[in-house]
């Protein structure tokens, strides 16, 4: 937990992103002098207000609004709040926002900028702030790379004014391929852009592509695939932390609350229900007279 009066701050690049870098500060009398930053800055405000100079403007962003600076354009910001603010924020380089949008054909017009300074859009706050967190953890490559691509998307088309997006098409083998490969790699499966690359899309078009398909995006559907698997397992004895170790869950905590949200019940409890069913239909049982 945060202690209060102390300035924090988390630096780091997004391996699973391809190097975009992240921070997750909370500045009290941090004060930035006028600058410029070659990429975007995308960043969400999660606890109190940030005042900054934009564009001849001065601007405050408080909590839940998301500050959007385009690449070289000369910003500087300090608190408006006694506690200063935190904040989560992107700063993705040009190429790294060019392409995504090129992989839905979106970029030729172009780099796309925004207008406005401050966005008062909880849903693309939200997204973004999910997102972010979702850098922290130890989710998987493939989970990480389509939630950026649908974020990105989701923000330019709102605040960029990029063109809309056609139905993805149908690509029956290449989503059958694709499960192939994600079956045969439950515990460690490939990133977005490496199953793209095997089945011969773009990967932000094949995630689309399979989504249309089969109702979930990728890590979703390989989700569903290792619970299914775990049920499996588990009946027929195999403890949950053996389980999540085998199927590649983070931890037990981790296979308890997705086979839950799935079947309702944890796997040790699934598992106890499975073993005292087996023992009363025994064929010792089964062979008892009936009278």
């Amino acid at each position: 937990m945060e202690q209060e009066g102390v300035e924090r701050t988390r630096f780091w690049q997004s391996q699973g992103l391809g190097g975009v870098e992240l921070l997750h500060a909370h500045f009290i009398e941090q004060r930035f002098s006028p600058h410029v930053h070659e990429g975007f800055v995308l960043a969400v405000i999660e606890q109190g207000s940030h005042r900054f100079q934009h564009r001849g403007s001065d601007h405050v962003a408080s909590t839940g609004s998301m500050i959007l600076i385009n690449p070289d354009e000369v910003h500087s910001c300090s608190k408006s709040h006694e506690q200063g603010w935190r904040y989560r924020a992107f700063y993705p380089e040009m190429t790294q926002i060019s392409g995504v949008l090129d992989e839905l054909q979106l970029g030729q017009g172009g780099m796309p900028s925004f207008a406005d300074s401050v966005l008062h859009d909880p849903t693309v706050g939200q997204v973004f702030s999910d997102l972010h967190r979702l850098m922290e953890s130890p989710a998987s490559a493939l989970q990480q790379q389509t939630a950026w691509r649908e974020a990105i998307l989701l923000l330019f088309r709102r605040h960029a004014r990029i063109p809309a997006v056609g139905i993805p098409g149908r690509e029956p083998q290449a989503v059958a391929r694709a499960k192939e490969l994600l079956n045969a790699h439950l515990a460690d499966p490939p990133s977005l852009e490496a199953l793209a690359a095997a089945v011969g899309l773009s990967p932000f078009h094949f995630a689309r592509v399979f989504r249309r398909a089969t109702g979930l995006p990728p890590h979703s559907w390989l989700m569903q695939r290792r619970v299914e698997q775990a049920r499996a397992l588990l009946k027929v004895g195999c403890t949950p932390l053996t389980v999540a170790m085998q199927l590649g869950f983070a931890d037990q905590s981790h296979l308890t609350r997705q086979f839950k949200q799935t079947y309702g019940i944890g796997p040790g409890a699934y598992r106890k229900a499975c073993h005292t069913s087996s023992k009363k239909m025994s064929p010792a049982a089964e062979s008892e007279p009936i009278s």
